[in-house]
């Protein structure tokens, strides 16, 4: 069975101050501006203001953060290369 069907993959926006995620495996990098999280559904990056984890439970993959949300944005599966990856094959 596939990685993805074995998980539930949910987002909830409060007010745009509140994310509650579901289906999070884990927090590849943060700051107060950028939060990349790698979900059962692909990368994803949240973008926004005075952006700060409140929760993580790993074990269950739910995901609470706090501050000004401005975009959500899943990173494409694909794989592209730019010039130098296809020059250095």
């Amino acid at each position: 069975m596939d990685e993805k069907e074995n998980y539930h993959h949910g987002i909830i926006s409060e007010n745009r101050k509140t994310l509650n995620l579901s289906g999070i495996k884990d927090v590849l990098s943060f700051d107060e501006e950028t939060l990349l999280l790698d979900t059962v559904m692909g990368r994803m990056t949240v973008r926004g203001e005075n952006l700060h984890i409140k929760d993580f439970q790993t074990e269950t993959g739910e995901f609470v953060a706090e501050g000004r949300i401005h975009a959500i944005i899943y990173l494409s599966d694909a794989k592209t290369g730019g010039f130098f990856s296809k020059l250095l094959r």
